[in-house]
């Protein structure tokens, strides 16, 4: 794994250890981001499910002024901070160790809201709608936002969702990338 473009283009990138999380593939990154971006003028980035890290720092070094990462494993916040060590910039980064619900609750309590935010559950714990249900109820997407949300084909992520607008959704092999804008509360 590698970051793709950007100001931190070519870096490698470790996977976390174990069967745990799957990484995002470097084909299945370039394609999100080229249907996102490909680059931005700052704002803040949400990873709810982050593994890696390897979205939000692609993310950073396209652009986005700062991100935040969450994950409940040990492993995967071990491998994010070693990722984000090699920016040389781990001040535009913010990392979690939490389960989504409680990192939910935690980041509205501190007054954040997000421009963007990777939905990369588990793909046995697909719960992308009722976290997205939760963000709005907690107001921590601002209008405009975009959320990308990777899944299996199993996961049908519905093209009506109360104030966002579907986008786009693309096949990747296993992997289905939704993404969404944000419209604000309906």
């Amino acid at each position: 794994m590698r970051v793709v473009a950007g100001e931190y283009r070519g870096r490698k990138l470790s996977a976390v250890p174990g069967m745990a999380t799957r990484p995002t593939t470097d084909k299945v990154k370039e394609a999100v981001f080229n249907i996102i971006g490909p680059y931005f003028d700052g704002g803040t980035s949400l990873d709810l499910y982050a593994g890696s890290g390897g979205l939000s720092i692609e993310g950073v070094s396209r652009g986005i002024e700062r991100a935040v990462l969450v994950d409940r494993q040990l492993a995967a916040i071990k491998t994010i901070k070693k990722n984000i060590a090699t920016t040389k910039h781990e001040d535009q980064f913010v990392v979690l160790k939490q389960d989504a619900t409680r990192a939910l609750h935690m980041l509205q309590s501190k007054g954040e809201h997000f421009d963007l935010i990777y939905l990369d559950p588990p793909y046995a714990k697909q719960q992308i709608v009722t976290d997205l249900t939760k963000m709005v109820e907690l107001d921590l997407i601002n209008p405009g936002a975009i959320v990308v949300a990777e899944t299996n084909q199993e996961a049908n992520l519905p093209e009506q969702l109360p104030g966002f607008s579907f986008k786009r959704r693309q096949d990747y092999g296993i992997t289905v990338v939704t993404v969404y804008r944000y419209d604000g509360k309906e």
